[in-house]
């Protein structure tokens, strides 16, 4: 058997042996199934639109090779880089977000993306990197400053650079306009994860209903101003024949327990079948076995992320982990409850399986930060 041995020392070889192989292999494998499927699925939805049965393979081809790029190239750089590199997501994400609010261009009942130059992008999604990555650089800051209690210390909450008032402003900032698009899916997922990294820096419990309430009346409000979210709203309550929902359903129900095959029909006439509801066309094709099978492997990979987080030596990439970890699992988890019509839709992709190359993009440059993070703390003594 052929075997790599560490001959000699290289920043390569030193990669190499200390990356995380599995978690790099559970991604890699995440994105040869997304690739079938944006195939699979992708052939049926470009017929819908009077295309070649590749079009949407050649289409996401520029993002697969750009993500691949950035996984194995973040997964190189030193704490210090990824940093550099957040805060530049950071000043791309507010400049999107401020083009949204200046020239809005609407799509299915939201103004979330921005267009420069041609390219539409949305900014919520260059934003994930910097949430995770400065939120848990700015939890371990305030750590350093005012001990544990970071949270009910008046110190912490005093006016100053490093305190909580600028972080709470640009987040909030930030919120408002994922609002006003409206982008409640979005909105949603950062609080969540925004909170998730709170608890894991020691957030009292007696504060936590204060999240939970502060999410439900953003929810109601939304509910209530919003006609586009009022009526997805009241639809989750049934399922009209012919909606988004219906052909969901109907597809994950007849691919049965191993999949149509060449029988599969339903996803040919499925809105979204390869971005909102990936999951019901690949529910068609595979079957419930290559559902769960699939499940199984995302589970994997929140598994590893959450041994990663346990086992972490330095607080900021815990708050890091544990962050991405959120992010991950809140994406999975609204995407599927989307397909199974327990949510609203929201265009919320599936990590690494939908179509969207902004947001594939995003999912590798952050899990190249992890795997680097990851890799640094580790060996770094």
């Amino acid at each position: 058997m052929l075997r790599i041995t560490r001959g000699e020392e290289s920043r390569l070889t030193s990669w190499y042996f200390e990356i995380d192989r599995g978690l790099l292999g559970l991604i890699l494998l995440l994105i040869v199934i997304g690739a079938l499927t944006m195939i699979t699925a992708g052939s049926a939805e470009a017929a819908k639109m009077g295309q070649p049965w590749f079009f949407f393979i050649k289409k996401a081809f520029p993002a697969y090779v750009l993500g691949l790029f950035c996984l194995f190239g973040c997964s190189m750089l030193s704490k210090q880089s990824i940093i550099k590199i957040s805060i530049g997501c950071l000043v791309l994400g507010i400049i999107g977000l401020l083009i949204t609010l200046a020239h809005p261009v609407v799509v299915k009942g939201s103004a979330r993306w921005a267009h420069i130059g041609g390219f539409g992008f949305m900014p919520a999604d260059v934003l994930k990197p910097a949430l995770i990555i400065l939120t848990a650089w700015f939890l371990n800051k305030m750590r350093n400053l005012y001990g544990s209690d970071i949270f009910l210390n008046k110190e912490a909450w005093r006016a100053k650079w490093i305190s909580w008032w600028p972080y709470v402003v640009i987040f909030c900032l930030c919120l408002l306009v994922f609002f006003k698009h409206p982008d409640i899916g979005n909105m949603i997922l950062y609080f969540c994860v925004f909170g998730v990294m709170l608890f894991v820096a020691g957030l009292p419990w007696k504060l936590m209903p204060l999240f939970g309430g502060a999410l439900a009346l953003l929810g109601t409000v939304a509910i209530l101003t919003k006609a586009h979210v009022r009526e997805r709203f009241y639809h989750i309550f049934d399922v009209d024949r012919w909606s988004q929902a219906w052909y969901s359903i109907n597809s994950i129900k007849h691919g049965g327990l191993l999949g149509s095959g060449s029988d599969a029909y339903v996803k040919d006439v499925l809105p979204e079948s390869t971005n909102d509801f990936v999951y019901s066309a690949i529910a068609e094709d595979w079957g419930a076995v290559g559902c769960i099978a699939l499940v199984l492997l995302l589970l994997l990979v929140l598994n590893k992320l959450i041994k990663h987080a346990i086992h972490a030596r330095e607080d900021f990439v815990v708050y890091a982990i544990a962050g991405t970890a959120a992010l991950f699992g809140g994406q999975i988890c609204f995407n599927l409850m989307t397909a199974l019509h327990l949510v609203i839709s929201k265009g919320m992709t599936l990590p690494f399986i939908s179509y969207g190359g902004v947001s594939f993009v995003t999912f590798c440059v952050v899990f190249g930060m992890m795997l680097a993070l990851i890799r640094e703390d580790t060996w770094n003594k």
